[in-house]
């Protein structure tokens, strides 16, 4: 049955700063006081060897090219690019972007997730997710997108793992780094948000979170 939208008027482009969460907070990229940080988490000693195997750019092996791809990254508004900060150290530990930004039709993506090794499996990266999400759907969007490489099985578990729904495969969708991608779709909509951010909410609460350990899986809180 279809939902009358008569009064339908769009939403806003992101514009926010900063957004507080109870591990990180996600500050609007600043290669100027972010750079030092995500050139030693995402290339530093310890560095994910994976990271960069499913992006259309990276890795790097010299500091000007990464200060250019941060700079190129901070001068657009699409994709709209935070740095992840850990709350309790200080430190500049990934970057992800609100990104395909359609306020008229209420429709936006979370990418560009690029989390150094403390973040991985961590509570702060699902946070981040979270926050930006719940920042999305208050500022009134309709439809939330992750997409990635079909071959990336880590990307398709976390999307999974999140909420999203898979919703197909667009096939020879793209060519990067002189390989064929193959384009895997999910969403989040409005309707569905209550139910996962009420997840969302008592997985990385305090009850939930003993140290390094989780006492129930975000879907078992989902559910």
């Amino acid at each position: 049955m279809s939902t009358s939208l008569a009064d339908w008027k769009g939403v806003p482009a992101p514009t926010v700063q900063l957004i507080e969460g109870r591990f990180i907070r996600l500050e609007k990229l600043d290669p100027f006081r972010h750079g030092d940080g995500l050139w030693q988490a995402l290339e530093g000693p310890g560095a994910d060897p994976k990271l960069w195997d499913y992006l259309p750019y990276g890795p790097f092996s010299e500091r000007a090219a990464f200060d250019a791809w941060l700079n190129n990254h901070a001068a657009h508004s699409d994709p709209y690019f935070f740095s992840v900060i850990d709350r309790a150290s200080g430190e500049v530990q990934g970057i992800l972007s609100l990104m395909s930004i359609v306020p008229a039709q209420g429709r936006i993506e979370i990418g560009h997730v690029t989390f150094g090794a403390p973040m991985q499996r961590s509570p702060k990266s699902t946070e981040a997710i979270y926050l930006l999400a719940k920042y999305a759907f208050e500022q009134g969007y309709r439809r939330l997108e992750w997409k990635c490489n079909n071959a990336n099985a880590r990307s398709r578990y976390a999307a999974e793992r999140l909420g999203f729904s898979v919703e197909g495969v667009f096939r020879q969708h793209m060519v990067v780094k002189g390989q064929n991608r193959d384009t895997a779709w999910y969403s989040i909509i409005d309707s569905e948000w209550p139910v996962i951010e009420a997840g969302f909410e008592a997985w990385l609460s305090a009850e939930n979170q003993h140290g390094d350990r989780q006492v129930r899986s975000l879907a078992q809180c989902r559910a």
